[in-house]
């Protein structure tokens, strides 16, 4: 009998031990839905540094230089959990942050917030909402008229 408790508190042990592993796949179970993924972090996305250029239309602007391991995700589809924030009625974006200490606040940079185009229809968000979105990452280092991350093709994995 104390044969079997060893062995049991030991296939307890290793599952227990095994759940927290620092694998970048993540698995997200809500409504039945399993979705396997690879993850972006905000810490990653953070890891960015600017350089001045001139510009046709705004003259001199700081454009982002996106760090190489941000790069290897590009076009790849991957997974953020964020804070959604209204644009405007129709277009969206994942935040690091709540609204009020977004970048356009002040409190952080444009690299904590995604663009989000989602697939289909846009689904109905709240300000804050807490989510997490599987989506097509894309990087932007030459427009300063779009985000410096986007995601496309964008499905709401957990939260709505």
């Amino acid at each position: 009998m104390r044969k079997f408790i060893y062995l049991s508190l030991v296939a307890l042990f290793s599952l227990f031990f095994f759940s927290f592993s620092t694998s970048n796949s993540v698995r997200v179970e809500e409504n039945n839905l399993v979705v396997k993924g690879d993850t972006i972090t905000w810490k990653l996305l953070g890891e960015i540094t600017y350089e001045k250029k001139k510009h046709a239309t705004y003259g001199e602007v700081q454009f982002p230089v996106v760090n190489e391991k941000v790069k290897a995700k590009g076009k790849k589809r991957v997974l953020i959990s964020g804070f959604i924030v209204p644009i405007d009625s129709k277009t969206f974006a994942i935040s690091k942050n709540v609204f009020a200490a977004c970048f356009f606040c002040g409190k952080a940079g444009p690299e904590s917030i995604v663009g989000l185009k989602f697939r289909g229809t846009t689904p109905k968000l709240k300000t804050d909402q807490y989510v997490t979105v599987e989506g097509s990452f894309r990087y932007n280092e030459t427009d300063a008229d779009d985000w410096i991350y986007n995601f496309d093709d964008v499905v709401i994995v957990k939260g709505n």
